[in-house]
């Protein structure tokens, strides 16, 4: 008998063999789709980089300092407010009679409240005035701060801080966008500074006016004078806040780049929630910062209470002399603001990425640095060690949301900034918040801060310093999205032949962190057939799904007639004239052909003469259906099947129709037949897009035809020059790359 072992042992090395070259064919993928997503210009073509220097004077002049000055004093309120929440958090304790970790808990969700407005008011700041956002959020902000004063107990405060956070919640997504597309983007560092020094002024004096307040009110319940006092003047300055200048969106980032501001769009695109998001998860720097960003939130919002907590148990200090070493530990990092904001803004213009890298490792020294003020034996030890980790964090908290500002679109920066919020307040603020009153009711206040803070600094820390790596690339994107507008206007006011009606351009398009979409564009006319061809997996029914607004690309533009769709919803897309007729099965099987046109009409419910209109109109085209309409359609042939679910996209009367692989697995007679349905509706005047295997109806359908190849166009003409385009067309034939 022979020895099996020499051909197993054989086999085994010829696996490993394969499976090396598949995993090596996989890594040489990935780095190429790699190389393809890089999207590079050389620095001083990067919006802000290589500008001439200029005074915060100088910035404040070109985009009015009204606005600068109403937006700073806003936000000195949100600062005190929320600092008069954690100095008076013992006094509120004490008066409703709850625990250390019910009002840990309390306090620090109520900065986490602020998630509820974040996303509507990024989704109106990209959509609406902003200064009427803002005042009327402003508005209700101080009813709000009012109110808390007016608790009776815990549950009612934690109902008025609610309201407090929600209405807050136009500080980020509205103030930055304002603040980014009025003053230019060479001083945006200092305009933060400057903003949030005014804050930390306010937030270093509020320990010390609402400790006196408090005492000089007197008895457990003084601490209600405080906050209505601090409602007041928020009223006023809601009236002003009505009467700032409403900038043109992405001005700062066109005067940059192009030199020129484009004109503003007739009609704005009205951008969905979930595409925006999916696009700005795409944005590797903004997605790496946001981790950090959870990360730091973990501490950040309870390190206040914690930190009062800690004093009066510690020292036994009364709400004065809290708010005393708070003024005490927060004047350095006030001073050195300015400075620093200073030295960001000139070291953006000469490098981005190691301006956010700077950021990173300012964070990281703070998980030493905590432990070691916690650590001080007197009050004063511990107010003076906690300068040191309190200009680090103010420092990097301050300079992170200028590099953000000019890495997300312009269109998308409301959003952009309520994704921000939902990641840290969400993510970091509520978490951190729940996971804290846990730890101070079993541990005490020092080791919960502790075990909080030196690994979240830590991570937060890491994170941002490894979004330094995607800065330029996120830039350059910036940069090739406003030279194609640029270059679209320029074409629109040179009169440069019709508007499309449909324009696709510079599409990247990825699943997960698979791209299998690059650099896709072409045009289809009105009244054009306008065929997609190319091999499996080529991306073809991608770029449907990506016109349609099913899937949102990672980058490029699509119009339609002229006006950018791309953050359209599909809900809307369709309203507009785009329908898409997927691939499969399309129909209601169980119901009967009627029937799925009445489901298919059913947005026309409420006027039953349209409907039937249109009802009958489709009939009129598929005769064939038209003596079937009590047959059930799991009954009807294929192409009846495939009749029926084109007659169901028709009832909605597109301008431009997306068809997903017409002729599959038909019948020719059957083909014969749509092939005469689809050429009368471009007789009619309709787009049509057809994704198409068979190389033969396609030249017998289309006007043009675009040739897909691995994700990327390989050509674009007339379809009678692809019949002569013999690799092409083998590609089809066959099923091959082609090459």
């Amino acid at each position: 008998m022979s020895d099996p072992s020499p051909p197993e042992v054989g086999s085994a090395g010829l696996a490993a063999e394969m499976t090396s070259s598949v995993l090596d064919a996989e890594a040489e993928r990935h780095a190429a789709q790699d190389q393809e997503r890089e999207v590079l210009f050389a620095d001083e073509l990067l919006p802000g980089v290589g500008a001439d220097p200029m005074t915060l004077k100088e910035g404040l002049g070109l985009g009015g300092a009204f606005t600068f000055w109403v937006l700073l004093i806003l936000n000195s309120f949100d600062e005190l407010e929320a600092a008069a929440l954690s100095v008076l958090a013992p006094d509120i304790r004490d008066t409703f009679g709850v625990s250390d970790g019910v009002i840990t808990f309390t306090v620090a969700a109520s900065s986490s409240f602020l998630i509820l407005g974040a996303l509507p008011m990024g989704y109106l700041a990209d959509r609406c005035n902003r200064a009427r956002i803002v005042g009327f959020a402003s508005t209700a902000f101080g009813v709000m701060v009012f109110l808390s004063g007016m608790a009776v107990n815990a549950f009612t405060l934690f109902v008025a801080r609610l309201g407090v956070g929600v209405s807050k919640a136009n500080t980020g997504p509205v103030h930055g966008s304002i603040i980014a597309d009025a003053y230019p983007i060479g001083v945006r560092g200092r305009i933060s500074g400057a903003t949030q020094s005014a804050g930390a002024v306010v937030r270093i004096a509020s320990p010390l006016l609402v400790g006196g307040i408090a005492v000089a009110a007197g008895g457990t319940e003084g601490w209600r004078w405080a906050f209505f006092i601090l409602g007041i003047p928020v009223f006023f300055l809601a009236f002003l806040a009505f009467r700032m200048p409403e900038p043109r969106r992405g001005q700062q980032e066109m005067g940059s780049v192009l030199g020129t501001v484009l004109d503003e769009p007739k009609e704005p695109e009205r951008i969905s929630i979930e595409a925006a998001f999916s696009r700005l998860k795409q944005i590797r720097t903004l997605r790496t910062v946001l981790i950090g960003f959870v990360a730091l939130g973990f501490s950040l919002f309870t390190g206040g209470v914690l930190g009062n907590l800690y004093l009066e148990e510690r020292f036994d200090l009364d709400a004065l002399e809290r708010g005393i070493l708070g003024t005490v530990g927060g004047i350095v990092p006030v001073l050195i603001l300015p400075f620093a904001a200073k030295r960001f803004d000139a070291l953006y213009r000469k490098n981005p990425a190691r301006a956010l890298r700077l950021t990173g490792a300012m964070i990281m020294p703070v998980a030493v640095l905590i432990p070691l003020q916690y650590s001080m034996p007197t009050p004063l030890l511990f107010a003076v060690m906690g300068i040191f980790p309190g200009i680090f964090m103010f420092i990097a908290f301050t300079m992170i949301g200028p590099i953000l500002q000019s890495i997300v679109p312009y269109r998308l920066r409301g959003l952009g900034g309520a994704l921000g919020s939902l990641y840290v307040f969400f993510g970091g603020a509520t978490v951190g918040a729940l996971i804290a009153a846990l730890l101070v009711d079993i541990t005490g206040p020092r080791p919960a801060i502790l075990i909080l803070a030196v690994p979240s600094t830590l991570i937060g820390g890491a994170m941002m310093m490894r979004g330094s790596a995607f800065v330029r690339n996120d830039l350059s994107l910036v940069v090739a999205e406003l030279r194609e507008e640029l270059a679209e206007q320029e074409r629109l006011n040179k009169g440069e032949g019709e508007v499309p009606a449909l324009q696709v351009h510079g599409i990247d398009f990825s699943y997960g962190q698979v791209q299998v979409l690059f650099d896709v564009g072409f045009e289809v006319r009105k009244g054009e057939v306008l065929a997609l061809l190319g091999t499996n997996g080529a991306g073809k029914s991608t770029i449907l799904r990506a016109i349609s607004g099913i899937g949102t690309p990672s980058r490029g533009v699509v119009r339609l007639h002229g006006s950018t769709i791309t953050f359209v919803t599909p809900e809307r897309r369709m309203k507009m004239g785009i329908q898409l007729l997927p691939g499969g099965k399309g129909v209601f099987p169980d119901m009967t052909v009627a029937e799925n046109l009445e489901m298919g009409a059913f947005a026309y419910r409420h006027d039953p003469v349209d409907r039937d209109r249109r009802i009958e109109h489709v009939l009129g085209l598929f005769s064939d259906l038209a003596d079937r309409q009590d047959q059930l359609a799991e009954s009807l042939s294929g192409g009846q099947q495939q009749m029926l679910a084109l007659a169901m996209t028709l009832l909605h009367e597109p301008e431009v129709l997306l068809i997903d692989e017409l002729s599959l697995g038909l019948a020719p007679v059957v083909v014969q037949d749509l092939l005469g349905i689809v050429g009368r509706l471009k007789e009619s005047g309709m787009s049509i897009v057809i994704v198409e295997q068979s190389f033969n109806i396609a030249l017998a359908l289309s006007d043009r035809a675009v040739f897909l190849e691995k994700g990327q166009v390989r050509f674009e003409g007339p379809a009678s020059e692809l019949a002569e385009r013999d690799d092409l067309a083998r590609a089809v034939f066959l099923g091959t790359d082609g090459g």
